[in-house]
């Protein structure tokens, strides 16, 4: 069974075989969820629904196709076709 141990910091190292099965680089968040029998699972942090903010449409704002989309990221040109 892999360990750890707390720093003074209160920082761990994730063990590689965890990082590897959990599919986890540098810089990726990490949920610690705790359930009613007092255990704690570490779990990747999904993506929150907040970064998504300004994905959407706008008012004002032109919409673009699939077509273009696939264009624009064919041709590394995501910037001239309006996606920031």
């Amino acid at each position: 069974m892999p360990s750890s141990r707390l720093s003074t910091k209160g920082q761990i190292v994730i063990p590689l075989e965890i990082r590897e099965w959990l599919g986890l680089r540098p810089g990726d968040r990490i949920d610690f969820v705790v359930d009613d029998a007092g255990s704690v699972r570490l779990r990747p942090a999904l993506l929150d629904v907040r970064e998504l903010r300004g994905s959407l449409a706008e008012p004002g704002r032109r919409s673009i196709s699939v077509e273009e989309m696939n264009e624009a990221a064919a041709g590394g040109a995501a910037g001239r076709v309006g996606i920031p």
